[in-house]
């Protein structure tokens, strides 16, 4: 049986939105056009919902850690139709859901050196999975469009879990359905629930990327490391491996 080195890295989970996919690029058109529904065509309003949602109509992009850049469409639902009944808003999510699995996987435009970057870590025999806080349909449904399902072990969305992001759902069902501890998985992602995530299920590493909406000062006190994107990722993974085994 092989055993695994103390801080042996096997898998690699991902986010997806800011992640893997150019998140401002990707979801501002789709949210807006989703505010403009919600407001019924109120662009006063409409710009108003994007901009609760975490908006910065300064900067061009969604904050870190706000509703729509790390939420799930519950959150979105929840604050942008609090008059709803529950099973009104149930067929709002349902609804939502639908249009964006749609639209997020025709729209996605991935990060600059993505399919490379999953190619080599494949390589290299990492594992890989998706943890998102979109649906799992809309994460399978953006892998098929930009060419990469074959390269995920495991995809999982909110809905796959009882808990989304932050807490150890998600990775925790990952670990499960590959077979690998906690101990030796990485999460990797550009928003502080993901990191949380990995905090609160014991994983091996918590990366931050800075291809998303968070600033190093949101993700430091986070992370055990941050780079620019995944791209750097097979770099520090290698450079990592070998300065553990120096230790050994």
């Amino acid at each position: 049986m092989r055993t695994t080195q103390s801080g042996e890295i096997r898998g690699i989970l991902f986010d997806k939105d800011g992640t893997l996919v150019d998140f401002n690029k990707t979801w501002f058109g789709i949210t807006l056009e989703l505010a403009n529904m919600a407001a019924k065509g109120d662009e006063t309003k409409a710009k108003a919902l994007v901009e609760a949602g975490g908006y910065d109509w300064e900067m061009q992009k969604f904050r870190g850690g706000s509703v729509v850049a790390a939420g799930t469409i519950h959150d979105v639902v929840d604050l942008w139709h609090p008059e709803l009944t529950l099973e009104e808003k149930r067929q709002r999510i349902r609804d939502y859901d639908d249009y964006t699995v749609q639209e997020g996987s025709r729209r996605a435009i991935g990060i600059d050196g993505l399919h490379a970057t999953l190619e080599a870590l494949v390589a290299k025999g990492f594992i890989l999975g998706i943890a998102t806080n979109d649906s799992e349909a809309g994460a399978r449904a953006t892998a098929e469009a930009l060419g990469l399902s074959s390269l995920f072990t495991v995809i999982i969305g909110y809905d796959s879990v009882a808990r989304a992001k932050p807490h150890a759902d998600q990775l925790h069902l990952f670990a499960s359905k590959t077979g690998l501890l906690v101990e030796t998985i990485a999460m990797v992602g550009d928003n502080s629930h993901d990191l949380e995530m990995a905090h609160a299920a014991g994983a091996g590493l918590a990366i931050g990327v800075l291809s998303g909406n968070s600033t190093l000062d949101d993700l430091a006190h986070l992370s055990d490391a941050i780079l620019g994107s995944i791209a750097e990722l097979p770099e520090f993974l290698e450079k990592r491996a070998e300065s553990l085994a120096k230790s050994d």
